[in-house]
């Protein structure tokens, strides 16, 4: 007697309800065909994750009421096929108000549909209040276990439910085994950073081999705004071990059994390998592009290619998302950008087949140092005309996406948006920050990953050589470094992982061995460009903390340590 379950590992949107609904019925109907009686879908599938402040809208509780009632009335016709379904839910009772704006209480939860009916519900449990989470916004706690039959007759399991942080703890799982549960199944929605994926696997080890269940884990995949979710479905056996996984960064409608034996409950499915960090990395960074864009109806991406690796490694994402014809690169060289520069953005951009057009700034530049000669006269040149250089590709760059529709995808890492080794208004002029989680030694180590793996069999890969290898330099005044102005990458680094994304204090990071002086400069870069980054765009999150929903630091502050 075997259980065959499906986990619609899929790319949801947030607040395109009919869309979703109709994801979820057309996922169900292959299912059926293929075998499957239970559908597991993720964690608010129903209306995409996460909506944040749509959740305070009562006419959006009610609009996805009606996409559940769709789903439901929709797959009535399909025998003993289970559902489940996650959605926000209002809650009974009167609502709270905060001054003049209604805000209903409502539940995270999950409805168990089966031939049009509803034969369970469930409300999440444990809410998540930190890094991007912001849950009790807008949730109140669910308090009942929900345990509920799925198969045909004779093969019928009794799964229980549970919503994502839920699995963290060990009483919602101990009280859903203890209310009969034979399968543990954890539907979720956890937003990806480096690692996490096994991480995950590893907490609900721990859980399956605590309550001596198997557990099936479904997750979303997709991009939405600066997160990303990985998918990485997976299921486990009571013991722990691994009895299926699903791949990474793709849609798919996961299969596995559950097979009822003397000795038990067995699982079993397909098991993707595990991953590296660095292919990881790439494939949330093209899949947050690509999601980005698409969702958001862009028609395609500008670049401003620099000959430099940072903006090398936006355009070799953008291509591997978007595709060659989707993509332009435009070259903007000033007095004092280096002939190197010139020859490797041109053989990069032949290498990829995008778009490629030179304008040079040389002739603007020399018309605002003109028009600013009177002001500026008896003062020597320093960062005012370097800013003035990096706002003028700012401004043509907007210039072209407004006649074009495309966006701009900006090049800085977090090494300069953490130190504001960057340009309002210049560099950071754009819609997508691409990089913007990725320190400069991460981004070295990805472009030399990249260019080992390339899948189109070239034979050689997209960046040339020496943009990797050649030191780092902004190209704004005569033979720059980015070593003039800050620490090697090498150092840079280190400290601002430990300040920013482990919140070590300046004692404890020169306790590990680095230079006092070093660790007060960066620091004090860190907190004196606050500024910068509140008008940065958005960027994709890659790390357990980024410079974004996870950091919400204050712009004017004298506390130094």
């Amino acid at each position: 007697m075997t259980l065959r379950v499906c986990v619609a590992q899929l790319d949801f949107v947030v607040g395109d309800l009919a869309g979703n609904a109709q994801k979820i019925i057309d996922a169900a109907r292959t299912a059926y065909a293929a075998g499957a009686r239970l559908l597991l879908t993720p964690e608010l599938s129903i209306c995409g994750y996460a909506a944040e402040d749509l959740f305070l809208r009562p006419v959006f509780l009610a609009a996805c009421d009606d996409a559940v009632n769709t789903v439901a009335r929709e797959l009535a016709g399909l025998k003993d096929m289970t559902v489940v379904v996650g959605h926000p839910a209002a809650a009974d009772g009167p609502r709270l108000r905060t001054r003049s704006v209604a805000v209903p209480a409502s539940y995270n939860a999950a409805t168990v549909l089966c031939e049009g009916r509803v034969v369970a519900s469930y409300a999440k449990r444990e809410l998540p209040n930190y890094q991007v989470f912001d849950e009790r916004r807008y949730f109140k706690p669910g308090q009942e276990v929900c345990v509920f039959e799925a198969g045909e007759a004779g093969a019928r399991v009794k799964i229980g439910l549970l919503i994502c942080e839920d699995a963290w703890f060990e009483a919602p799982a101990q009280q859903t085994r203890a209310a009969g549960a034979e399968v543990l199944a954890v539907i979720n929605a956890s937003p990806f950073h480096v690692g996490k994926g096994m991480e995950r696997e590893q907490m609900m080890r721990q859980r399956a081999q605590a309550c001596g269940l198997p557990l099936v884990y479904a997750h979303l995949v997709g991009g939405q705004d600066e997160i990303v979710f990985e998918g990485h479905s997976f299921a486990l056996r009571a013991d722990g071990s691994t009895a299926a996984r699903a791949p990474s960064f793709v849609e798919e409608l996961f299969s596995l059994e559950i097979e009822r034996t003397p000795d038990g409950l067995r699982v079993g499915g397909r098991i993707e390998p595990e991953r590296s960090a660095e292919a990881d990395l790439w494939d949330a960074l093209v899949l947050g592009v690509r999601d980005y864009l698409g969702k958001n109806g862009f028609p395609g991406a500008i670049i401003g290619l620099s000959g430099g690796v940072d903006s090398a490694l936006v355009l070799a994402i953008a291509v591997d998302a978007l595709g060659p014809e989707r993509v332009r690169a435009v070259m903007m060289p000033s007095p004092y950008t280096a002939d190197i520069s010139w020859i490797d953005a041109r053989e990069m951009a032949h290498r990829l087949g995008v778009r490629y057009d030179e304008i040079s700034i040389t002739p603007t530049f020399e018309s605002f140092k003109a028009a600013l000669s009177h002001e500026f006269r008896g003062l020597p040149e320093d960062a005012t005309e370097e800013n003035i250089q990096a706002r003028i590709r700012g401004t043509l760059l907007m210039a072209l996406s407004n006649k074009s529709g495309r966006i701009v995808l900006t090049t800085g890492n977090k090494s300069e948006m953490a130190t504001g080794y960057c340009t309002l208004y210049g560099d950071m002029a754009g819609g997508f920050a691409v990089i913007k989680d990725l320190v400069k030694t991460t981004v070295f180590r990805l472009a030399h990953w990249r260019n080992a793996h390339d899948p189109y069999g070239r034979g050689e890969g997209p960046i040339p050589e020496r943009i990797i290898t050649r030191p780092p330099s902004a190209e704004l005044r005569s033979d720059q470094k980015d070593s003039d102005s800050l620490p090697p990458y090498e150092v840079l680094d280190p400290i601002l992982q430990a300040y920013m994304e482990d919140d070590e204090s300046i004692d404890e990071i020169v306790a590990k061995g680095y230079a006092r002086a070093d660790v007060e400069r960066v620091t004090r870069l860190i907190k004196v460009n606050e500024y910068k980054r509140r008008q940065a765009p958005i960027g994709i999150r890659v790390t357990h903390r980024s410079f974004g929903k996870d950091w919400r630091y204050p712009i004017t502050s004298k506390f130094r340590a």
